[in-house]
């Protein structure tokens, strides 16, 4: 199983950027896929969650900036990130679970928010 994050780079305050995550050797249809971050120094933390229904929660600090969105045909789910803040610095991962069950993680991809 693979996780492939991508679409992390730098980017000034107020700007977006899109991540993806692509995954092969299973299907997600049937899985929550997750984004998470990490601050330097610190846990990781949820920032976004999309289940099999295509439901959603978000994480307080992202709530009306960020987006999460899968695309099963695609094995792909998809991070729309706006009005970024240089407290969104971290570095993302992508995450698939299946509660009780199967956890995948991706490698993960630096975003850096920075004038």
């Amino acid at each position: 199983v693979q996780l492939v994050e991508s679409g992390g780079g730098l980017v000034q305050p107020g700007g977006s950027l899109r991540l993806s995550c692509a995954v092969s050797g299973i299907f997600i249809r049937i899985y929550t896929m997750d984004w998470y971050r990490q601050f330097a120094g610190k846990q990781r933390e949820l920032v976004a969650s999309i289940r099999h229904d295509y439901s959603t929660n978000y994480a307080d600090s992202v709530k009306g900036r960020f987006a999460i969105s899968r695309d099963n045909a695609k094995n792909a789910v998809y991070l729309q990130m706006d009005s970024l803040k240089p407290e969104d610095t971290a570095v993302y991962y992508c995450n698939a679970n299946l509660p009780g069950s199967s956890n995948y993680w991706g490698q993960g991809t630096q975003v850096t928010v920075s004038s």
